[in-house]
């Protein structure tokens, strides 16, 4: 799934060798942290927070799916 956030994030920046997705495994809840560069981060949230919210519904399909959860934050 990490490499999903991954995919998505860098075809909406203009700098995809700038984006970097970290794995914290918990008990319960996988969290994923999505850090783009710097001034990139409204394309990846989009407006409204529309965008950002495709990517949440996305991973938690997939996360499902596989019996598990999991959450996305966005870094600046």
């Amino acid at each position: 799934m990490k490499e999903l956030v991954e995919f998505i994030a860098k075809a909406l920046v203009d700098n995809p060798d700038e984006v970097k997705v970290t794995e914290v495994s918990g008990e319960r809840v996988t969290l994923y942290e999505l850090r783009v560069g710097e001034g990139e981060v409204g394309k990846v949230i989009g407006k409204g927070g529309r965008t950002a919210n495709a990517m949440r519904t996305i991973l938690n399909s997939v996360s499902t799916k596989h019996g598990k959860r999991a959450e996305l934050e966005i870094l600046e």
